[in-house]
């Protein structure tokens, strides 16, 4: 007998934030493959039409990194004072999250969406205080690079090197209302850097050196780009559906107390998800062997921690028991309708275990008609 997580139901508190949704903000997204191709310039340049326009709208935070271009788009634009704090005696302004609702504009432009505050700030990270703003009904204008996606985080350093720090969950991007692509070609990209209107001249060398050079603009180029039409593609089809879900699919992800890298797998469900416009799921099946008294405290935190990232992620959580992970699996698979199933490369069989069958064997052996994705 299965037994899902009761935390996975939908309870009378999911109905009312459905609910609490329809008053909630708008968010619109400036997004772009990497510094300098213009993000703030054009979220100011669209705050400066809408007030124009008679639109309440407010700075609630901006960086315009002292070029100059960016800092004259501020304009006449009314600026919600920072607030100020000290870290490692160090001055820092954060956005004041608890004035702007308090002044309450009709929206509010944020930039660096991605952006980690300090530590006794209300919210860990900005995309919380933007959340905040919504749901107070504030609506908002943001500016987010493309390597600072959750799911491309392996994908990044794969192609260019660089392990980003700063991260912002996929379905911040999946909910947003309106995504904007912002770009220019790398040699142009090259030409700004060499003339000081990205970073100050100590850094422009060694920028173009790392992070600056042509294959690296390029790929990111092409991943924002992708994401920007996966994105239209998902209105599009909602749009034309009652359905939030895409008839296209559903994901699941197997999880694992002994996989090598949870975060690889969740983040190729996730993207996979993206693609299909799809519901997906992360499911971790506990077997007698993985009881508390036969598991480690330290597998058993890695387990929860790659849960609790799954749903920061947009995914479904469903922990549960059985005899066998695989018969487990294929049971859930066949009663949400999973077309698709993401699961970890196998190790090496043990000679005891030879003539058994493998958990991607019984996988395809029992559900023909599902694709298997192995990472």
């Amino acid at each position: 007998m299965l037994e899902a997580d009761p935390a996975a139901r939908p309870s009378a508190d999911d109905f009312l934030a459905i609910i609490r949704r329809q008053q909630a903000g708008k968010l619109k997204l400036y997004l772009g493959p990497c510094p300098g191709v213009g993000k703030t310039y054009s979220m100011l340049v669209e705050g400066n039409r809408l007030k124009k326009r008679g639109v309440d709208v407010v700075i609630g935070y901006v960086e315009p990194h002292e070029r100059p271009e960016t800092s004259a788009q501020i304009g006449d634009l009314e600026i919600v004072p920072p607030r100020l704090t000290s870290y490692h005696g160090i001055a820092l302004n954060e956005m004041d999250v608890d004035a702007v609702i308090a002044r309450h504009p009709t929206v509010a432009l944020v930039d660096e969406l991605a952006h980690t505050n300090a530590p006794d700030s209300k919210n860990r990270k900005r995309y919380e205080d933007v959340e905040d703003l919504l749901r107070a009904g504030i609506s908002v204008i943001s500016t987010v690079n493309i390597q600072h996606l959750e799911s491309l985080y392996n994908l990044v350093e794969e192609a260019t090197g660089v392990r980003v720090k700063e991260r912002v969950p996929d379905e911040v991007l999946t909910k947003a209302d309106q995504i904007v692509n912002i770009d220019l070609p790398a040699e142009d990209l090259q030409e700004r850097l060499q003339a000081g209107k990205i970073y100050p001249k100590e850094r422009i060398e060694a920028a173009l050196v790392n992070f600056f050079t042509q294959k690296n603009l390029t790929r990111l180029r092409e991943m924002t780009l992708t994401e920007t039409a996966n994105f239209l593609d998902r209105k599009q089809r909602d749009s034309e559906s009652d359905q939030n879900v895409s008839s296209l699919g559903q994901v699941m992800v197997a999880i694992s107390s002994q996989g090598p890298d949870p975060g690889r797998l969740l983040r190729k469900t996730a993207r996979l998800a993206s693609q299909l416009n799809a519901q997906w799921y992360a499911v971790y099946v506990r077997t007698p062997a993985e009881s508390a008294v036969h598991i480690d405290a330290e597998a058993q935190r890695r387990v929860n921690d790659t849960l609790e990232t799954a749903q920061k992620m947009g995914g479904l959580v469903f922990s549960m028991k059985g005899e066998s992970v695989a018969k487990a699996l294929v049971s859930f698979a066949r009663e949400y309708g999973i077309t698709h199933i993401v699961v970890g490369r196998p190790g090496r069989k043990r000679l005891r275990h030879y003539f058994r069958s493998t958990l991607h064997e019984v996988l395809l052996q029992e559900l023909p008609e599902v694709d298997l994705v192995v990472v």
